[in-house]
């Protein structure tokens, strides 16, 4: 029903409206008594063996939403009755800010993806831990953090350990947003020796809380080897809890959108199927590279189970979706876990 009657209908308008109007009527259908638990018995997926313990953390299912969709946690308990085992909300900055200049989201159907120049658009940490406040402990919950764009580089870190300090009651897990190419100045995020000093930061104040949670970091998957070498070696000398592979791509290559239409969209991170196999790649060589020395959450390109068990099998502990998502429905994540149930 989605792919065949609405999805045509709503990839008739504007990405980012359709994102809302999608946002109000899950909300607004959620309410109804008795849709939730038909939510739940179309699309959730029970079974002990698709239950992981990663990070310490028991998921029910390996199956996650990635981080943008519900960017200010405030549909994370309904989107819960669609089967995902974790939801990860933001990403969340200090400050409210609007992100960049619309148009910023664009379809590019022809390869079954989606360019986004969103620039963190959130509504600030004091918005998002109101509606956190709301949880209703359906599921795992991680918070993907990052700095506002006005931020100067000598005080990113205040940024990240705000957000950090702030959300650490509410997420069961951390995010460290370091790869997105959606805001500025973000090259000293790049850099191994800035990032060293910044996890370690997060992890020292990680150290004053009596519950301390998992913190993950989220790489691009434009990095070459030594960069990837450098991701292990990092990960080995902060004992950071895992990586989240990958962001979206700035790389343009092997689409079938015409060269007119991706240079009239302009820059922006690229996410969905023409980012598959070198999000796989990634997943692949940081496990045996190092050994599986660390857990790995695998996301970039997953449409279908097969893409899932194939993020799977070159190494992650659990994978996300966002774009698959979109272009195909709710039913993928039912299929995916179906899939592994099976396996």
């Amino acid at each position: 029903m989605y792919k065949f009657l609405l999805r045509p209908l709503l990839f008739l308008f504007d990405p980012e409206k359709v994102h809302h109007f999608t946002f109000n009527m899950v909300k607004f259908l959620s309410k109804i008594p008795l849709v939730p638990s038909i939510f739940r018995s179309l699309y959730a997926v029970k079974g002990a063996k698709l239950q992981r313990e990663v990070f310490g953390l028991k998921f029910e299912n390996p199956v996650g939403l990635a981080a943008g969709f519900d960017k200010n946690a405030v549909l994370y308990n309904e989107l819960a009755n669609f089967g995902f085992g974790f939801i990860e909300i933001g990403t969340v900055t200090p400050k409210g800010q609007e992100g960049n200049p619309k148009k910023r989201l664009f379809r590019l159907k022809a390869d079954q993806g989606i360019i986004n120049r969103m620039g963190f658009n959130n509504e600030g940490l004091d918005a998002v831990i109101k509606q956190l406040k709301k949880n209703k402990g359906k599921l795992i919950i991680g918070g993907n953090i990052g700095k506002n764009t006005a931020t100067l580089p000598e005080n990113y870190t205040k940024d990240y350990l705000k957000c950090f300090r702030v959300l650490h009651p509410y997420v069961d897990y951390f995010v460290l947003n370091v790869s997105c190419p959606n805001v500025g100045s973000h090259a000293k995020l790049n850099d191994k020796e800035y990032l060293n000093e910044l996890i370690l930061a997060v992890q020292q104040e990680n150290k004053t809380f009596e519950k301390q949670k998992p913190i993950v970091l989220k790489i691009a998957p434009d990095l070459n080897t030594n960069q990837l070498d450098e991701i292990i070696e990092l990960v080995a000398e902060t004992n950071l809890d895992g990586v989240i592979a990958s962001n979206t791509s700035v790389t343009r290559e092997g689409l079938k959108t015409p060269n007119t239409k991706i240079e009239s969209i302009g820059n922006g991170g690229l996410s969905g199927q023409p980012i598959k196999n070198k999000s796989t790649e990634v997943i692949r060589y940081l496990s045996e590279k190092s050994n599986k020395a660390f857990p790995i959450i695998g996301v970039g390109g997953i449409h279908s189970a097969e893409d899932a068990i194939e993020k799977l099998e070159a190494g992650a502990s659990l994978v996300q979706i966002y774009t698959g998502f979109i272009y195909e429905g709710p039913r993928l994540i039912k299929r995916i876990n179906k899939a592994l149930l099976s396996s």
